[in-house]
């Protein structure tokens, strides 16, 4: 039975670190994504060109291992709660996987791999993910981890909330719907597949930079709290009496209290 609820307790760290591969691995696949030449008016046979070009099966597969990673995402925290196998190493590494994927894929979509050009209107980043989205969601990833290292060790609740939870389900959607859309689509100026990435990676990115809100007003009101208790404190204490006729050094007596024995407190 020990070995048993032994191995039960390992399974989702190893689904952790499984997760922690599967990111490598799909960062490595969007990392040889080559750019291509797209047609202001595509035809049907453009569409069907699109299938013929070099990164559109890695695309593929790489949309592939990122669902597969998302999901052991919600598997190992499942199995976790329900072995009761929460540890400090999943604590650590489960958040850790997650940013590499999520913040990976966006890295690697802002990047030259999605730059595709269009004849007679220039270049155009195709993926619709620009480098100051970037920064945003890694400058609110690390603020929230700043915040959460330095409160939690003072007793602040920061646990997940539904703003969180909700930015977390629309960056797993976000990144697949958005990675096969440049695969098998065609997203010019003014094409359907265009105003599906658009209308994905702008409401990921705003609700990813609100989402830090609530944190930094539970970090907030905790500093508020914690100083009017600090300042409540310093007012009711009474000032210490100096002591008179007493040389340096010499400790005064103690009066006797009215019962004529002084009692210990």
């Amino acid at each position: 039975m020990q070995t048993q609820q032994s191995s039960k307790v390992h399974i989702p760290n190893m689904l952790t670190l499984a997760r922690v591969f599967l990111a490598m691995v799909f960062v490595a696949l969007l990392s040889v994504v080559r750019s291509r030449t797209l047609s202001s008016s595509p035809s049907p046979s453009d569409r069907l060109g699109d299938l013929a070009h070099d990164s559109t099966i890695i695309l593929i597969i790489a949309t592939a291992v990122f669902v597969i990673a998302a999901l052991t995402d919600a598997l190992d925290g499942h199995l976790a709660r329900k072995f009761d196998a929460i540890t400090k190493f999943g604590r650590i590494m489960d958040p850790f996987a997650d940013k590499i994927l999520v913040l990976g894929a966006f890295v690697m979509l802002a990047g030259p791999g999605f730059t595709s050009t269009i004849p007679g209107q220039g270049s155009m980043q195709i993926s619709a993910v620009s480098g100051w989205m970037v920064v945003a969601l890694i400058a609110r990833e690390l603020l929230v981890t700043t915040i959460r290292g330095v409160y939690e060790g003072e007793g602040v609740d920061f646990s997940a909330i539904k703003i969180g939870k909700l930015k977390m389900i629309l960056q797993s959607v976000c990144v697949p719907v958005v990675l096969l859309l440049v695969a098998l689509g065609h997203p010019v100026a003014d094409s359907s597949e265009r105003t599906v990435i658009l209308l994905l990676v702008w409401a990921t990115v705003i609700v990813t930079i609100l989402s830090i809100f609530p944190y930094i007003g539970r970090a907030a009101k905790h500093t508020i709290d914690t100083n009017a208790k600090m300042l409540e404190v310093m007012r009711g204490k009474k000032p210490r009496k100096p002591t008179h006729g007493t040389k340096s050094g010499v400790k005064a007596r103690p009066k006797a209290s009215s019962g004529g024995q002084g009692k210990r407190k």
